[in-house]
């Protein structure tokens, strides 16, 4: 079918080896189900989002971008294809009933049980914290049969009374952690089909939840259909896996580095930041870092680095460490793979994004997430005006007259990104050198800017100089 073929040229600068802007899509797990995507927005709370999308991971990723910019999300819910699991509590007790806990849980959690009121079932009282103890409900009446549940999380309780009697006395605490379930990649790729349908305005989507090298090359060539067929570039963020509870640093960055290899693409980006994080709602947690990653875009222009210093700071009260331990020593070998990192800088307080890479080849011109979004917005808003010129008339007999309207139609988009700075200058060409229209029925359209530079490094050179001298 004849309609605008779009083609991003790649290696201008000749570099060596060595609008629905800020809206985002957001794909994760959840409890709640819906045929259409669930739209979460700056004004809601930590509870009214979890009230939308659950206690979930998926909610969990929309607090933190919200937190850290995010003005709209829209979000689809998969359902889980492997169940999560429950360990088994640590108990500190002097009541000699049995508790137990199960069920499927919807997320990760660190659960405490405290008796609040000595007895039997439907005579002792007790709350229950997910946060590891930061945070409790109310008190709740042990039930006449002991089963119940955590409300919103899908972990089951069981408290078995003893013989004996006060089977559960004050103070008695039960400890558990939960981890959540997961998604299959084809369940993540039906979603990003969806996607292909919306009449919605978005610039990237965020993938909730570790990922591997599997789904980052199959999002690759997804990126490349969304351009080619559906005329629609955008940013795919992942979440690279968190580190193992034995694994070094080393061990670690070693494993990343082979994971990356032969992911080309830059629509890709691969968030391998991890860091123990204060939430909105002040639970502490161990995340990665991508929910604040799609924030901060959210505050930035499509041309502006997210790792810029004196705009993007993350508090260290919020921040509270990277991890796994040392992790900053590998920084420059996570970031020469591609990957999104963090950092901090000597003498300054907080946290930063090194650099906002993207997985594109070696010697791309489109090495950070802010050279693909000028980009995509770019081609976004040419390919919008070049659609009301198809079927347009050409007058043989006044070929120039008629090219130049279109010719200004399609330069309004680079004048509006020029006028916004995000690149410095811009220009569209029509090619009329031996255009015959009459028959071939086509323009050969170029559109080329000069985008916006980035300080990445900062030589300074001291010295001492004598007045007396010369």
């Amino acid at each position: 079918m004849r309609d605008i073929n779009l083609r991003v040229e790649d290696g201008n600068l000749g570099l060596t080896n060595s609008t629905g802007a800020g809206t985002q899509v957001k794909i994760g797990l959840s409890n709640i189900q819906s045929t259409e995507p669930i739209l979460i927005t700056s004004s809601m709370s930590a509870n009214g989002i979890k009230e939308k999308l659950g206690n979930t991971p998926l909610a969990d990723a929309c607090i933190d971008s919200v937190e850290n910019g995010a003005k709209t999300i829209y979000c689809i819910g998969v359902k889980e294809s492997e169940a999560g699991s429950v360990s088994d509590p640590v108990i500190t007790a002097e009541g000699k009933g049995i508790f137990k806990a199960g069920g499927r849980p919807y997320n990760s959690y660190d659960v405490v049980i405290e008796i609040t009121e000595t007895g039997d079932c439907n005579e002792a009282c007790y709350r229950h914290s997910i946060d590891g103890g930061k945070t409790f409900s109310e008190e709740y009446t042990v039930p006449v049969d002991g089963q119940t549940e955590i409300p919103d999380t899908g972990v089951s309780l069981t408290f078995t009374d003893d013989a004996e009697g006060s089977s559960f006395k004050e103070g008695d605490i039960y400890k558990f952690s939960t981890m959540g379930p997961a998604m299959s990649n084809s369940d993540i790729l039906d979603a990003v089909e969806k996607l292909k349908h919306l009449k919605l305005e978005f610039e990237f989507v965020h993938i909730v939840g570790t990922t591997t090298k599997a789904l980052w090359a199959a999002l690759a060539y997804e990126a490349k259909n969304f351009l080619e067929f559906s005329k629609r570039p955008l940013l795919f963020i992942c979440e690279a896996r968190k580190p193992n509870e034995n694994e070094s640093a080393d061990e670690y960055v070693t494993a990343l580095q082979e994971d990356g290899r032969g992911i080309n693409s830059m629509f890709i980006q691969v968030v391998a930041a991890w860091g123990r994080y204060m939430r909105m709602d002040r639970r502490e947690q161990d995340i990665n870092l991508a929910g604040i990653v799609t924030g901060l875009y959210c505050q930035a222009r499509e041309s502006q680095s997210i790792g810029e210093v004196r705009s993007f700071p993350i508090s260290e009260e919020k921040l509270i460490r990277l991890i796994p331990e040392r992790i900053e020593e590998y920084i420059d070998d996570l970031d020469n793979s591609r990957y999104l990192t963090f950092r901090q800088y000597v003498g300054l307080d907080g946290y930063f994004v090194y650099n906002a890479r993207v997985m594109s080849a070696d010697g791309s011109d489109f090495r950070y997430a802010e050279d693909t979004r000028v980009m995509n917005r770019i081609v976004n808003e040419v390919r919008k005006r070049a659609v009301n010129e198809l079927q347009a008339e050409i007058d043989p007999g006044a070929v120039d007259v008629s090219i130049a309207v279109i010719q200004a139609r399609l330069q309004a988009p680079i004048e509006d990104a020029i006028q916004d700075k995000i690149i410095s200058s811009g220009k569209v060409t029509i090619n009329t050198e031996n255009l015959n229209i009459l028959v071939d029925e086509k323009l050969e359209t170029k559109v080329s800017y000069v985008p916006m530079g980035h300080i990445r490094e900062i030589d300074v050179v001291f010295g001492l100089e004598n007045p007396y001298a010369g």
